[in-house]
Order: C-alpha cells, then structure tokens, then sequence
C-alpha cells in the first residue's frame, strides 16, 4: 500500500466521516507524568475508528457490486461501521458477529439495518461463514483489517494526527493504537511514515492477546491460543492480517500490553477527565499512556472505540473506587 491511497480515501469519505478531536486534560498529563493526548475515535460516527474503513470501501465498490450487498464479520464495531455506510449509499448488509458479543453493538448493528448471523468464537472460523456467505449470496466480503480500502480508510485518522499535533506544537512523540488485526494500527503508521515520521506508532494489546507484540518481537506472525476471556472484546483476534503484519513490521515500534484493570482504570479516567466514553478495547492506548513508563516525551494515544454498556461502564467506574 501507498500513501496516495489513503489520501484517496480521505477524499472518499470527505463530508461523511467526523473529523476527531485531539484531546487533552492537564490532570491525566500530572497522572502520566508527561503531556498526553488522546485522539478521541470513540466520537467518530457509529462509535468508532472502524465506520471510516468501512466507508472507504464501501464507496470503492463498483455500483454494481455495491447494488447486490456486501458481507462482514466483526464483534460489533466493524459490524456497525459497515452497516451504518452500507445503508447510507443503498446496500445491503449482511453482519457475521461472535454470539457473545455486547448486546449493546449486536443490538446497534440491527438497528442501522443489518442483517446479523451470530456464530461461537470458540468453535467456528468466522472467516470460513463470511466467505461462504459472500459466495452464494454474491456479496462482497468488508475484511475487518485485511482489505487495503479498509486500511486506507483506517489510515485517514493518521492523516488527522499529523494535522493536529503540528497545531499543538507537538514535534516528536509515540502513538499508541489499541490493536487488533491491525487494520487501524497499519494504516496510520503508513501515513504518519509518509508525513509525519517524528511521530512513532506502537501497538498495544490485552494482556494474553499480544499476537503483534509478539510478532513484531520475533518478526513473523505469532497466533494466540484463545480467543475469548478479556473484556477488550473489540480487538480481540487470532494473529495479525496477512497485508498488516508486513506494514506494521516496516513502520511500527515495539508492542505494547496493558491488563484489563488498567484499561477499566483509563475508561474511568476518560469519562472523568476528558468527559469521553470508551468501551474496554478502545481503552488500551490511555491505560498504557497513563499507567506505564514512556519517558517524558509526549504520547499520543488513539481511544478507537466507544462502545460500552451501562454495565461495564458502572464496572470501570468501581474500579476507580477501589484502587482510590
């Protein structure tokens, strides 16, 4: 992949996507130790990162293609970024969600006119039903992370933190991107490479599902051995794409691993402090901004997604009550 196309891809969804703002809040900055910004994707349309992938590839569809429908499979934010373009441009979707995903994204997906088929993650391979699916039913099949639209989509917030941390004077500093497959985490690197290359991506992860830190550790892709058992359900996945791994190994930094109770304590934080909701997995990039040792460089961090219940927010916010 090439800058030119997440440019493209900017001009694509120009006037649909948000543009994010870069937050910041001098009392999370004394928590760190350090200024500490957060890219705040959770107030992105749908509640994520995933609605500006799932625009860029839905709109480079040739409009025949894009009149018969098209097929995804994601534990609920991808689900709603495909399903909320695939209605705003006329196309059908069919959404191949995990059946313990949050009721709260499996309900959302619904309601944005989605057809939605659950599946275990346990037992069965999600990507063996989409492409089923995609086959008898003539659909296109939206990759999560592995299709170049989708990173160039994901690739136009790198674009937007090259922008504002030049209007916050902020010359030099690490970006962290909550990590799954690694959609997000590419395509920034990739354009912040091409015009912003002071500003160094690394990935971070839910302790025990650090298939890209370990990859990029021993330079080939690393699998985990379950798939289910963290609340960062939203990037949770098997090992890193096949078209993102090469890019994150060319441009990314060294992974990183944050707890659930870290990420617990960052929504707390979030909410309390920058008045932002974040879901569990959108969370990663603060806790590690907020809880481990960068320095005294600036940090950005990317909140990705803001997709959390009543209850795991009530869940964060005791957390906080028990470690204060």
């Amino acid at each position: 992949m090439i800058l030119s196309q997440i440019e493209a891809a900017a001009e694509r969804i120009a006037g649909h996507a948000v543009r994010t703002p870069l937050l910041n809040a001098p009392l999370l900055d004394r928590i760190a130790g350090r200024r500490v910004f957060v890219k705040a994707e959770c107030l992105q349309k749908t509640g994520s990162f995933k609605y500006r992938g799932a625009r860029s590839a839905v709109s480079a569809l040739e409009p025949e293609l894009r009149k018969k429908g098209v097929i995804a499979f994601s534990s609920g934010n991808h689900a709603q970024g495909v399903a909320c373009a695939s209605a705003e441009m006329g196309a059908p979707a069919v959404i191949v969600m995990p059946s313990d995903a949050p009721r709260l994204k499996i309900d959302n997906t619904k309601a944005y006119g989605a057809e939605v088929i659950l599946y275990d993650r346990e037992t069965e391979d999600r990507d063996a039903i989409g492409a089923e699916l995609a086959e008898t039913r003539g659909l296109s099949l939206i990759k999560p992370f592995d299709n170049e639209m989708v990173i160039a989509g994901q690739g136009t917030t790198g674009l937007e933190i090259a922008q504002q941390a030049a209007e916050a004077d902020v010359e030099a500093s690490s970006v962290l991107v909550c990590c799954g497959g690694g959609g997000l985490t590419s395509g920034i690197a990739l354009a912040l490479a091409g015009v912003a290359p002071n500003l160094k991506v690394r990935p971070v992860e839910p302790q025990g599902f650090d298939d890209v830190t370990r990859s990029l550790a021993v330079g080939a892709p690393q699998t985990n051995n379950r798939m289910g058992g963290s609340i960062c359900d939203a990037i949770l996945t098997p090992s890193p794409g096949k078209l993102t791994f090469p890019i994150l190994k060319a441009h990314c930094g060294p992974g990183l691993i944050v707890s659930d109770d870290e990420a617990l304590r960052a929504m707390a934080l979030a909410l309390r402090y920058l008045k932002i909701v974040l879901e569990p997995g959108g969370a990663v990039a603060l806790a590690s901004a907020l809880f481990h040792d960068h320095g005294t460089d600036d940090i950005i961090a990317v909140a990705t997604g803001g997709n959390a219940d009543a209850a795991m927010i009530e869940k964060a916010l005791a957390s906080m009550d028990e470690t204060s």
